[in-house]
């Protein structure tokens, strides 16, 4: 099969959202400015450092670099400080890299912890707390739902959902769009087109398998190991990382899959509105769903606090802020920045109850190897 989204590039996922490793790149933010050559250091309040930001490959669209967003975010803040810049996209999670690191850190900055590695990392005492000014621009709930003492402190947001193609929508009678989680073990066919990702190497798998933790206890207030158990024999696709499951469903080879509510957006952006849609999980006419929190840290052992602290307001200004729906492809944090209309395409947060609302990070960042270790002994096999 074939579809009219495989002509473009897979879209790019932010940090361990894959199970395969990125190539490890440092570079010096200020390099990339175009014809700007190598950038001296200038004297100034922070002058003759270098801040080092740990992060994800396609931060801001690049490739650990290269887009001109990606020189707008560190190459104006690197010049308005008089500082060097270096960016580096090290293999794995940022958690597992600042966990390896422990101790004697080579980053001072963090920026891409999610709702589940940041609470893992300010359990493990990586990160230094702080309350960036900008704070007052975004919701409470985003920072609740992220790190309630600041660990670290949300830069954008979406929802996880579940991607499915206007033809499968069509041979449903767009029963899909209203999913209720239950139906896909009530139908072999919706099971085995639902295409998962292992929560043992990805952590879209993770994500989705809290969400689906939260809306069987919270909503259906049933079991949550029920959903894998009555799954009919035969039936579990699973895919290695996110960006694996995207491009089979891309390319038509499955009519679900688990990702994230802006796709419909980002297809949009790209001409291609109604190759298909998104959807959360429903129950009683209430949409229900997992929101996805991407936040920067201060690395516990920076040497250069201060500029931390600088540069994590700088994150949530306006002029950062209104490069991430279509660079990042999530919500700002930030509440003043306006959408790109392009995002009229995707599910309006705010009709979608956050299941986060009733767990906190804390027991997420506690919980999550012993529900994966869990699943994986329910679905062996399957």
């Amino acid at each position: 099969m074939s579809s009219p989204l495989a002509a473009r590039i897979p879209r790019l996922r932010r940090p361990g959202a894959t199970g395969r490793l990125l190539a490890s790149v440092a570079i010096a933010a200020a390099l990339v400015l175009a014809g700007l050559g190598t950038y001296d250091a200038v004297e100034s309040e922070f002058g003759g450092v270098t801040l080092v930001v740990l992060t994800y490959s396609s931060l801001f669209g690049g490739d650990c670099g290269g887009s001109s967003a990606f020189s707008t975010v560190f190459g104006e803040f690197a010049s308005a400080h008089g500082i060097r810049i270096d960016v580096e996209c090290p293999p794995g999670t940022a958690y597992s890299w600042l966990l390896g690191e422990e101790g004697a850190p080579a980053a001072d900055l963090v920026i891409g912890l999610d709702e589940i590695t940041a609470p893992q990392a300010e359990a493990a005492g990586l990160l230094l707390p702080y309350a960036p000014p900008e704070l007052a621009n975004v919701s409470p709930a985003l920072v609740d739902g992220l790190s309630p003492d600041h660990a670290a402190v949300p830069y954008e947001y979406g929802y996880l959902a579940v991607d499915y193609a206007s033809s499968f929508a069509n041979a449903t009678a767009d029963r899909i769009a209203n999913l209720e989680l239950p139906e896909i073990d009530a139908n072999a066919s919706w099971a085995r087109g639902l295409l998962v990702e292992d929560p043992q190497l990805d952590i879209t798998g993770q994500e989705f398998l809290v969400w689906q933790i939260e809306y069987y206890e919270h909503v259906l207030h049933e079991n949550w190991t029920d959903f894998w158990t009555e799954m009919p024999a035969n039936t579990l696709e699973l895919s290695d990382s996110w960006s694996d499951a995207y491009t089979l469903f891309s390319e038509g080879e499955t009519p679900m899959v688990v990702s994230y509510s802006t796709d419909p957006a980002y297809a949009a952006y790209y001409g291609e509105t109604g190759a298909f849609n998104s959807t959360v999980s429903w129950w009683n006419g209430t949409a229900y769903g997992w929101q996805t929190i991407y936040g920067v840290g201060i690395v516990n052992g920076s040497r250069h606090v201060a500029l931390d602290e600088a540069f994590e307001n700088w994150l949530l200004s306006g002029t950062v802020q209104s490069l991430i729906p279509t660079t990042e492809w999530e919500y700002p944090a930030n509440t003043t920045v306006a959408l790109p209309s392009v995002f009229a395409a995707s599910i309006p947060p705010a009709s979608i109850v956050a299941l986060n609302a009733d767990t906190t990070p804390s027991t997420v960042g506690a919980s999550i190897s012993g529900w994966v270790a869990t699943w994986a002994s329910i679905t062996a096999g399957r």
